[in-house]
């Protein structure tokens, strides 16, 4: 059996995509050994049906933790048996090219978002020119790259004439004989609940402005659940403006879990800001895990986002991120019940439509290739 190595720089546990990638590969008929690193709270690794390995670093992020990680995986991979590479984002992508041409073995290039232009980098233009650099000796030799929609695939195209397969992040909707009642959840009963979800909340993502929103609305709930750089941030605003239990915040969770508390609530948001051209074609995880969970959507219109609310008809945008403009937008849809409604089935109708059954087809088609 031919071995396939996947590596991403997260802890593995609650990327989905990278999970049902490798879970593709191995319908595929590969041997599938997937690396990523492990943080001081990650979650246990669960069973899967493939291999994982995380490395434990001295460095936890910074320049030190790029190379760190950089070179513990060449040197990893270097003595590892394969056939295969699946690199993930451009942070893990320099080893594996080498690896591959010395090795002269098969590369596949998964970029899940426009990195060089992430808002951690635009605004740092010495660590952006390098990571430009490194894409630019790279990308325009590759054969196999996939990113998360067509917006990012005509840029990469524009940029090194490569063609870019599209694989969304569509959610494999987990099948429940029954979803948990927020009784059983541990949540509020009988009032609405506006859910941010997500494993990079981070700045420039609209989390700031939703927690002040909340300031001008009552009988509410915003409930945070995930990770991110601004969850020390949010804690704290919620403490300076008194929120008390308006806002609750939960860990990240594995997703089987997660889907549960996604099904209950009553809105879903995804408030990223056109601050930068990453976030402005972003195609987020949590749209379509609220969709398959049933759950309506407000969201920040850009341009992928809007392309998918406009055409299945499953929530409304926002005009700008104004907090009393959001907590107005929210007021104005959770008090509709008949829309709300509308939204709801238009969504499981969706769900029928946006699979990850789909999307894995453009995967098979590559990695057949190498079977």
């Amino acid at each position: 059996m031919k071995r396939a190595i996947v590596s991403v720089i997260n802890d593995l546990v609650t990327d989905r995509r990278v999970d049902k990638t490798c879970n593709v590969l191995v319908q595929a008929g590969f041997d599938v050994l997937l690396i990523g690193r492990k943080l001081p709270d990650s979650l246990p690794l669960p069973q899967r049906a493939y291999q994982m390995h995380r490395m434990g670093l001295l460095f936890k992020r910074g320049p030190l933790f790029y190379m760190e990680f950089n070179i513990r995986l060449f040197f990893l991979l270097l003595f590892k048996k394969v056939e295969l590479l699946y690199s993930n984002d451009l942070d893990t992508l320099l080893p594996n090219y080498l690896l591959s041409r010395m090795k002269s073995v098969s590369l596949v290039y998964d970029s899940h978002e426009f990195f060089t232009e992430t808002p951690e980098l635009v605004n740092r233009k010495f660590v952006q020119g390098i990571w430009k650099r490194i894409e630019k000796a790279i990308f325009p030799k590759l054969k196999d790259v996939i990113t998360v929609n067509e917006s990012i695939s005509d840029l990469y195209y524009d940029l090194y004439g490569v063609k870019v397969n599209v694989v969304r992040n569509i959610s494999l909707a987990p099948v429940y004989e029954s979803i948990k009642s927020r009784e059983e959840l541990g949540l509020p009963e009988n009032i609405p609940i506006i859910l941010l979800q997500g494993a990079g909340i981070n700045i420039q993502r609209g989390a700031e402005e939703a927690i002040e929103a909340m300031r001008y609305l009552d009988n509410v709930i915003l409930l945070i659940i995930g990770s991110g750089d601004v969850i020390d941030i949010l804690k704290h605003m919620k403490d300076e403006m008194g929120l008390g239990d308006k806002v609750i915040f939960l860990p990240k969770m594995p997703f089987d879990r997660l889907f549960h508390y996604t099904a209950n609530a009553t809105l879903g948001l995804t408030l990223d800001k056109d601050t930068n051209i990453n976030y402005r074609f972003s195609l987020p995880n949590k749209l379509f895990d609220y969709v398959n969970a049933g759950t309506p959507v407000l969201a920040s219109p850009l341009v992928e986002v809007k392309k998918i609310i406009d055409k299945y008809q499953v929530g409304e945008t926002i005009e700008n991120h104004d907090p009393k403009h959001i907590a107005k937008r929210i007021t104005e849809m959770i008090s509709d019940d008949e829309k709300l409604k509308v939204y709801r089935q238009n969504c499981h109708k969706a769900s029928e439509k946006l699979t990850w059954q789909n999307e894995q087809k453009v995967l098979m088609k590559i990695f057949e290739k190498y079977a």
